[in-house]
C-alpha cells in the first residue's frame, strides 16, 4: 500500500516538473537609426494637423511613416514586372 502512495506520489511530482513553462520571448522591432526630414508648405501642413485632430492620430511621426510605407509598397506592387 505504501509503495503504490509513494508511486503516485513520484508519479505527480515528475508531471508538476515537465508543466514548468519557459519565458515568452518578446519580439522587438527594428531600431530605426536614420532620420527623415522634410519641409511642408502651410496648406500642406494645415491639411495634415486637420487629419490628425479630426481622426485621433495619437502618433503623428508613426501616422506618417506608415502612410509613407504603404504608398511606396503599392507603388512596387503596381510596378512589378510582367513576363507578356
Amino acid at each position: 500500500m505504501l509503495a503504490i502512495c509513494a508511486e503516485k506520489y513520484s508519479f505527480a511530482t515528475r508531471m508538476k516538473k515537465k508543466t514548468v513553462k519557459e519565458p515568452v520571448k518578446q519580439r522587438t522591432a527594428p531600431t530605426r537609426k536614420n532620420r527623415v526630414a522634410f519641409m511642408l508648405n502651410d496648406d500642406e501642413m494645415k491639411a495634415l494637423n486637420r487629419y490628425i485632430t479630426t481622426y485621433k492620430v495619437k502618433n503623428k511621426s508613426r501616422f506618417v511613416r506608415e502612410t509613407l510605407i504603404t504608398a511606396i509598397l503599392k507603388q512596387f506592387d503596381e510596378d512589378h514586372p510582367t513576363l507578356f
